[in-house]
């Protein structure tokens, strides 16, 4: 198979060095978001969707879960009738550009593998195919969002650790004592594509002991699409950090705050901060090569690759990948630029969120600083409230001071010639992704998703739906959870296909649920199986730019028994006005509850159930 794929991958490249009329012309510039609190994220891995044209299907292995399996920008495009069934309004794909093709037999299907950040991947189609795509998506209202990385290549080079040109993998014994019984130290692993973490750089020794730092070799194979990088320059050493692989993403060392390459002793009067040096100057796990995004050189590279791919395609954002492994200058220099050429060209609300795999929303939150991200994914909602309150039954307390904080931790204003909302507004929302597990792994209760899908749809942020969800796919930790959707036939009758679909209906259709401001009204830090008020949270979605439009939702994660919103004789209080009747939209049989004196209202939820009420004066027909 290999001969065959180094043609394929050689005709792929000849034909998009320079494009012929078949391909088509740059398309027109639109600005196709009015307001990204609107969007519902549909987020899909291109490999696994649907396979819409067998001509590129070169070295698939299908069955085979670390392997390509057939996907193409074609398939997706021919199924854009299911996603709208489902409801949702913006696609999220994959990474677009060229990959290393294969290695230790492990293909680059995901698209994190980039070789050249100025072609596509002809596994998914040529340029023209993905015109099409998008501008098929524009036909029917949807937004098209890419998935970029910059922080790192893919496995280019080696180090020549042993500097006999050729990458090794060695294996030695060290034999040093590590306590009084005399235990020694295991055998130790080492591969020049992917050595640990060296502060000073990884260097080159033999038996006779260190001599200097390294040689970096950038492989040549055709056949893996090892091949020289693009833009020319990462085919440069100094374009890369070359101090191996992080071992330890919490590590941190004292650095100046306003110069993280200086000691504290050698800034006396700046702040001493915690830097994390292994995360933002380290290699990512796996060989992938982590570039100097300090340079000015690289900056820019990055601002016009990824600004060529917008004029190319209309896309309408950005998602980022592994943004906490870059520094925060990168970031004051890339989204501004990226934004004001865009806006040169009329291109405007074009969405900059990135992945931050982190628990902590301190951290998180950080990249949305002025000048930076427009929003983040939200991982530590995910981790604290998805996984810990709705799965394992928590304290929904957590949910409110997490809410709580959003003011400190995140950018409180909208970026200049950003998408025009605060970031503390715009949180990305989701259950799990193609880097954790799916929801329902290792805990098949459907009951808990469908509550966990109905909080993901009321609350305040953009919702972003993992494909296949909606087909209950239950895989495990990567590759696991990245499985082939058209084993399902596509189906659109199952339970949790048409509760999201009436979920997405009901945001798009009341606007307190897309604009509103949310307050939490009623949590509890009780959760035992005796508490009237176990797992019991509540939330309005009001005021801000939703006008006159409210709405409150009620849930509980308790799957004991019911609960409802009432401690030893004390109501919850909303901020409706007395009188005021409020309609459950979730419910099919639409029971009403009337507010009380001073805004109270006690709610009961059956177990792992909630109540979206809409005031009946707003209740629009056909919702």
């Amino acid at each position: 198979m290999k001969k065959p794929f180094a043609l394929f991958a050689l005709a792929a490249t000849t034909a998009l060095s320079c494009l012929s009329p078949a391909d088509g012309e740059r398309p027109e510039l639109h600005t196709n978001v009015a307001d990204w609190r609107e969007e519902i994220i549909y987020q899909v891995l291109v490999d696994r969707f649907a396979n819409g044209d067998g001509a590129n299907d070169v070295g698939v292995r299908p069955g085979v879960p670390a392997r390509y399996h057939g996907g193409d920008w074609a398939g997706l495009e021919g199924k854009l009738d299911y996603i709208e069934a489902l409801g949702v309004t913006t696609l999220w794909i994959s990474p677009i550009v060229k990959n290393v093709e294969t290695d230790a037999g492990v293909d680059g299907y995901h698209g994190y593998w980039a070789q050249d950040l100025t072609r596509v991947n002809p596994h998914f189609g040529d340029l023209a195919a993905l015109r099409r795509l998008v501008a098929a998506c524009h036909a029917r209202g949807l937004k098209v969002i890419v998935d970029i990385v910059t922080n790192h290549m893919g496995q280019l080079f080696y180090y020549d650790i042993n500097g006999n040109g050729q990458p090794d993998v060695q294996l030695s014994e060290s034999g040093e004592r590590v306590d009084g019984q005399g235990h020694t130290k295991p055998v130790k692993h080492l591969t020049e594509y992917d050595p640990d973490f060296d502060p000073r750089g990884v260097q080159a020794r033999t038996s006779l002991g260190e001599s200097g730092p390294a040689q970096i070799v950038f492989a040549y194979d055709p056949d893996a699409n090892k091949l020289p990088a693009m833009p020319a320059i990462f085919q440069e050493a100094r374009a890369y950090h070359r101090k191996g692989r992080v071992v330890d993403f919490e590590a941190t060392v004292k650095r100046c705050a306003s110069d993280t390459t200086r000691g504290c002793a050698d800034c006396p009067g700046d702040a001493c901060v915690d830097y994390y040096e292994q995360t933002e100057l380290g290699d990512f796990p796996g060989g992938l090569k982590d570039v100097a995004t300090e340079l000015p050189e690289v900056r820019l590279a990055m601002i016009d690759v990824y600004t060529r791919w917008v004029l190319e395609t209309d896309i309408d954002g950005y998602r980022i990948d592994t943004i906490k492994h870059v520094e925060h200058g990168f970031w004051q220099t890339f989204a501004p630029a990226l934004r004001q050429r865009l806006r040169d060209v009329g291109k405007r609300n074009f969405l900059l969120f990135g992945e931050s795999f982190d628990g902590s929303d301190a951290r998180n939150g950080s990249y949305t600083r002025p000048g930076e991200l427009d929003a983040v994914f939200n991982f530590a909602h995910k981790f604290q409230v998805f996984d810990d309150i709705v799965k394992r039954h928590g304290p929904t307390r957590r949910f409110e001071e997490l809410w709580a904080g959003r003011a400190e931790l995140y950018g409180t204003a909208p970026q200049p010639d950003g998408v025009g909302v605060a970031p503390a507004k715009l949180p990305v929302n989701f259950l799990d992704n193609h880097d954790v597990p799916r929801y329902l792994y290792q805990q098949s209760d459907t009951q808990a998703l469908t509550l966990a899908l109905t909080l993901l749809m009321t609350e305040q942020g953009i919702p972003c739906v993992y494909y296949g969800t909606e087909q209950g796919f239950s895989g495990g930790n990567d590759p696991m959870n990245r499985e082939d959707l058209w084993s399902t036939g596509y189906a659109t009758d199952g339970a949790l296909f048409t509760h999201l679909a009436r979920l997405a209906r009901l945001r798009r259709g009341y606007p307190a649920l897309t604009k509103g401001d949310q307050k939490v009204v009623y949590s509890t830090t009780r959760t035992g199986d005796e508490d009237e008020d176990a797992g019991m949270l509540a939330f309005q979605r009001a005021e801000g730019d939703a006008g006159a439009e409210a709405a409150l939702v009620v849930v509980n994660t308790n799957a004991a028994h019911a609960s409802h919103t009432e401690h030893q004789g004390a109501p919850m209080k909303t901020d409706f006005q007395p009188g005021t009747v409020l309609v459950d939209v979730l419910d099919p049989a639409r029971p009403a509850v009337t507010v009380g004196a001073m805004g109270a209202l006690t709610i009961e939820v059956p177990p792992m159930g909630a109540r979206l009420f809409i005031p009946e004066a707003q209740i629009r027909d056909g919702l």
